[in-house]
C-alpha cells in the first residue's frame, strides 16, 4: 500500500499530541510526524546496515531544521533558502542528541542520522515535538536501542509546575527546564531558573520524569502495533586474556599515571604507558591472546584506557581517592583577579586548578544588540555571552577554525547562568556582551566562564542581583555502590558516569545541565548531587568574594552611559525631523547615539555625561520650547545693530533686543556684548512662530563698563 497511515494520540500537558507513521518518508528506516495544535515536525532516521572499516566510535548525528515556510515567512537577508543551522537550532540538536547516546548498546558503531524538520508552525512547541518524534521513531525502528524514552519541558507559573508550557509561558516562567528520561531514570536535564532552591529544582525534575513515563506507555503501544523487529546486533566479544594479563602486567604503571597531578605530565605518562604496552604486546602477542599480525597500537590503546578506567573507579568507590589522591568533595585551588585588561569596560581572570578563563565585558546601547531571525520572528538580545576554547587551552598544536557545536553549547549554559542574575532593562537599559576566552582547560570551562563572567560584569559596574558561580559534578557507579565527585577533571569526566553542571548565586540555582553516560540515575543520587554541588558553589563564591563581591559603584572612564527622557508620541516625528535630519544633527553635534521607542521613550548613549545632558535639554526645548520666565546661561553667537542672538542651549537661539540689554539707551551693542560671551538671560516670550525673546536687564542690566 502507498499509504499505511497509523496515528497514536495522548494528552501531554493539556495538549493533544499525535504521532503518525506509515504515510511519509517510507524509505527511511523509520519516520514519524509529530503534531500538536498545528505544529508538525517530521522526524526520519537512517542507520547504516554495516560498520565502516576501521570504525571505532559511534557516528550519531542529529539534525534539527526550522523551515521558514512552516510559519509562512521568508528568510531575512539576501539568501532566501535555509542554510547553515542557527545557534538556536544547534542547541536543540544537542538537547535531542545527548540523552540518546547512553541508550544505544555498547559497541554499536553503525552510522546513524536523525533528521527533525519543522514543516508547520502552529501553537505547539516544535522543540518538544522534535524530541518526542525522535523517541517514537527510534522505538518503532529496527535499530538497536534501549528505550523507550521521552522529553518534557517544565515551567513554573504562580508557584505551580506546568508541563510543556506555551512560548509566552516559557519566557515568563521562574523555572524553565528540558528533561529527558526513560521509564527507570532521568537521562538529561538542562535549563535555567530565577535563583530557585535545590528542593524546587528536584521537584520540577521529578514532575517531568513522571510525565515522561506516561509518554513511554504510548511508545510501548506503538511498538506492539507498528514496531519493527530489532535487527540483530552482537557486540564484539572482549579479549578476556588481553585485559586480564594487561591488568597483571601494567597495573603498577597505571598507578604511577594516576598519581600525577599536572594534566600535561599525566598525558605524557599515559602516552608513555601506551607505548610500553604496545611494545609488550608486539614482543609476546600469544601471552595476551593476540595474533602476530594484530593492530598492536589500537590494542594497546584499549588496554591502557581499560586499566586506567578500572583502577581510577575502584580507587574512588573503595577508598574515596581520586587522581593524585584528591578527596571526592574537594574543590581545586582557586585564584581570581579583576581589571586585568587595561582598556576594556570590565575584565577578570578566574583560575581553578588547571582551568583558566579570561572574561571581558562590553557595555553599549542598541547598536550592540544581537539580532536573530527564526520562524518565530526577529528577536534582539540585549545580553549575550560568547565562549571560545582554542586548541592551545588543552596543549594541542592545531589552528582555530571557528566556533563548534560544543562551544556554542557551553557558551549557552554560561549565558543562561548569568542572564538570570542580570538587572532588568528598566533599571539598567544597556546592551552587554560577555566574551569568555578559555586559556586552560582541565575540568569544566563553562562553569569557569560563569565565575569569570560574573566577576567581569561586577568589575564593569553591572549591578547583578548577586555574584554567580558554577561547579561541575561527576559520578562513579557500580551496581548499588556510587560516589559523587565535586569539581571533576577532564579524565574523571571521560572515565565517569555523569557530567552534572550547576550554577547559581548564594540564594539559589540559575542554570543546570546534566548528562548521563549510563542509563540514568535515581532521585536519591540526584538529591545528594544537588546538595554537594550547593556546598561547592558556596565555597567558590567565598573565594571570588576575596577579590570582588559586588559591582563597582561607577563605570570606568570611556564606558558609554545611557540617560533617558520621555516625549509625547505625537512629537517623535518632530524630534527625528524630515529624513532624520534633526536627530542626525543632534547625534553628530553632541557625539551621542539616540534611540527613540514607539511610546516616546528616548535613550541617549554617550561617553561624556555633560554632552548627554546638553542634548536632552536641547531636544526638550526643540519640542516644547523654553519656559517663559526661566533663566538660562547662554552664549552670544551673533551681534546685530538691533540686538544680539544668544544660544540658550547649543543650536537654539533667542534675540536680546537692544532695549533688553541695559537701562540706558544702547547705541552700539558691541559696547556691551561680544561674541562668545557667556551671560544669564531670561525668557520673556515665545511667539507662535517659535521665535524666542530674551532679556539681560530683567536679571542684571549691563553697562558699557561692565561690557568691557
Amino acid at each position: 500500500m502507498l499509504n499505511n497511515k497509523k496515528e497514536f494520540k495522548m494528552n501531554y500537558g493539556g495538549k493533544e499530541i499525535t504521532i503518525e507513521t506509515g504515510r511519509l518518508a517510507k524509505q527511511a528506516d523509520s519516520a514519524v510526524l509529530a503534531s500538536c495544535e498545528g505544529t508538525q515536525v517530521l522526524v526520519t532516521i537512517c542507520c547504516a546496515k554495516e560498520v565502516n572499516d576501521g570504525q571505532d566510535f559511534f557516528p550519531l548525528l542529529v539534525d534539527y531544521k526550522e523551515k521558514f515556510y512552516a510559519a509562512g515567512k521568508f528568510l531575512g537577508g539576501f539568501l532566501k533558502r535555509e542554510g547553515r543551522p542557527s545557534n538556536a537550532e544547534i542547541l536543540i540538536m544537542r538537547l535531542i542528541d545527548r540523552p540518546l547516546r547512553p541508550l544505544f548498546p555498547e559497541g554499536f558503531m553503525n552510522e546513524t542520522i536523525i533528521m527533525a524538520q519543522v514543516v508547520s508552525l502552529g501553537g505547539g512547541d516544535p522543540e518538544v515535538l522534535a524530541g518526542l518524534g525522535t523517541a517514537a521513531a527510534l522505538a518503532i525502528s529496527d535499530i538497536p536501542f534501549n528505550g523507550p524514552m521521552g522529553y518534557a519541558k517544565v515551567g513554573k507559573l504562580d508557584g505551580k509546575l506546568v508541563l510543556n508550557p506555551t512560548r509566552k509561558e516559557w519566557d515568563e516562567s521562574e523555572l524553565s527546564l528540558l528533561v529527558a528520561g526513560s521509564n527507570e531514570a532521568v537521562l538529561m536535564v538542562e535549563g535555567e531558573s530565577n535563583q530557585v532552591s535545590e528542593e524546587a529544582m528536584l521537584e520540577a525534575i521529578v514532575f517531568a520524569h513522571k510525565n515522561i513515563q506516561e509518554f513511554c506507555k504510548l511508545l510501548d503501544k506503538m511498538v506492539k502495533e507498528v514496531g519493527q523487529k530489532k535487527r540483530e546486533f552482537t557486540p564484539a566479544t572482549p579479549n578476556a586474556t588481553l585485559m586480564t594479563k594487561g591488568l597483571e602486567d601494567f597495573s603498577k604503571v597505571a598507578r604511577d599515571v594516576l598519581s600525577v597531578n599536572v594534566k600535561q605530565q599525566r598525558t605524557n605518562a599515559t602516552n608513555a604507558m601506551r607505548a610500553t604496552v604496545k611494545e609488550a604486546l608486539k614482543k609476546d602477542p600469544a601471552r595476551y591472546g593476540l595474533d602476530a599480525d594484530a593492530e598492536f597500537g589500537k590494542e594497546a590503546a584499549k588496554v591502557t584506557d581499560e586499566i586506567l578506567y578500572k583502577l581510577m573507579r575502584a580507587d574512588i568507590l573503595n577508598e574515596e581517592k581520586r587522581i593524585a589522591g584528591r578527596p571526592v568533595t574537594k574543590v581545586r585551588q582557586i585564584e581570581t583577579e579583576t581589571s586585568v585588561l587595561a582598556s576594556v569596560h570590565g575584565s577578570s581572570l578566574f583560575t581553578r586548578g588547571e582551568t583558566q578563563v579570561l572574561a571581558s565585558v562590553t557595555i553599549g546601547g542598541k547598536e550592540g544588540e544581537q539580532m536573530s531571525d527564526s520562524i518565530f520572528g526577529v528577536a534582539f538580545d540585549k545580553f549575550y555571552l560568547h565562549y571560545a576554547m582554542p586548541p592551545f587551552s588543552v596543549g594541542e598544536a592545531k589552528g582555530y577554525r571557528g566556533v563548534g557545536r560544543r562551544e556554542i553549547g557551553h557558551g549557552n549554559l554560561a549565558e543562561r547562568a548569568l542572564k538570570k542574575a542580570m538587572p532588568s532593562q528598566a533599571d539598567f537599559p544597556y546592551t552587554i556582551r560577555v566574551a569568555c576566552e578559555v586559556l586552560e582547560s582541565n575540568g569544566s570551562s563553562s562553569m569557569g566562564s560563569v565565575c569569570s563572567g560574573s566577576m567581569a560584569l561586577m568589575d564593569a559596574g553591572v549591578p547583578l542581583v548577586g555574584p554567580v558561580a558554577g561547579i561541575a559534578m561527576g559520578l562513579v557507579k557500580e551496581g548499588e555502590n556510587y560516589k559523587i565527585l565535586t569539581d571533576i577533571l577532564g579524565d574523571e569526566d571521560h572515565l565517569g558516569d555523569m557530567d552534572f553542571k550547576l550554577a547559581g548565586t548564594a540564594n539559589g540555582i540559575t542554570a543546570i545541565q546534566m548528562d548521563m553516560k549510563i542509563a540514568g540515575i535515581s532521585e536519591e543520587i540526584f538529591r545528594k548531587a544537588l546538595a554537594q554541588a550547593k556546598e561547592a558553589r558556596l565555597h567558590i563564591l567565598g573565594e571570588m568574594a576575596k577579590t570582588i563581591s559586588t559591582h563597582r559603584p561607577a563605570f570606568k572612564a570611556g564606558v558609554p552611559q545611557i540617560k533617558s527622557f520621555k516625549i509625547a508620541p505625537d512629537k517623535i516625528g518632530a524630534l527625528i525631523g524630515p529624513g532624520g535630519k534633526n536627530i542626525k544633527a543632534l547625534q553628530e553635534n553632541f557625539s551621542v547615539t539616540m534611540d527613540v521607542a514607539e511610546d516616546g521613550t528616548v535613550k541617549v548613549l554617550g561617553v561624556d555625561t555633560n554632552k548627554i545632558d546638553e542634548v536632552i535639554t536641547l531636544a526638550d526645548m526643540q519640542l516644547n520650547g523654553p519656559k517663559i520666565g526661566a533663566v538660562y546661561n547662554g552664549t552670544v553667537v551673533t551681534i546685530k545693530e538691533y540686538g544680539a542672538f544668544v544660544d540658550i542651549v547649543p543650536g537654539l537661539s533667542g534675540l536680546v533686543h537692544v532695549s533688553e540689554i541695559a537701562d540706558e539707551r544702547v547705541a552700539d551693542v558691541n559696547e556691551y556684548l561680544s561674541e562668545g560671551q557667556k551671560l544669564d538671560v531670561k525668557v520673556l516670550e515665545v511667539d507662535r512662530f517659535g521665535k524666542i525673546k530674551l532679556s539681560v536687564k530683567a536679571i542684571a542690566p549691563l553697562t558699557k563698563k561692565a561690557a568691557k
